[in-house]
């Protein structure tokens, strides 16, 4: 099975660095995916959630706040100013949620990017 490089780095340092099947990205003019042997592109990111399926199939997702990605076919850079990683359980998880929504809340995107991603990010609360 082919893999994929992902690092999302932020100013305070690397959060992600792994090889994963895929990648979901909330770019600029939308979510996109990112798989193996993707075409080369730069894009800017909006506030968001990044969502990850590792090479184990487990689902990874963390919430940003805006930056830029660099695809190749082997490796996905993310810079992001600011991320938080929805994980955890019981009160870390809850932890967690709530300081991925005020992440989201905090930028200065439109209050639709926002509102959908916090909306994403609640919808996860649910499943985990």
């Amino acid at each position: 099975m082919e893999l994929l490089k992902l690092e999302i780095v932020t100013p305070d340092g690397v959060i992600f660095d792994n090889e994963v099947k895929q990648v979901t990205l909330p770019g600029s003019e939308g979510e996109f995916g990112v798989l193996p042997k993707h075409a080369t592109l730069v894009s800017l990111l909006n506030a968001g959630v990044v969502e990850i399926e590792t090479q184990e199939s487990k689902k990874i997702a963390i919430a940003i706040n805006s930056g830029y990605v660099k695809v190749d076919e082997t490796k996905t850079t993310c810079i992001v100013d600011g991320a938080v990683a929805i994980s955890g359980e019981g009160n870390e998880l809850a932890n967690a949620l709530e300081e991925a929504k005020k992440l989201l809340k905090s930028t200065e995107s439109s209050n639709i990017a926002i509102a959908n991603a916090v909306a994403k990010v609640e919808q996860m609360a649910k499943m985990l």
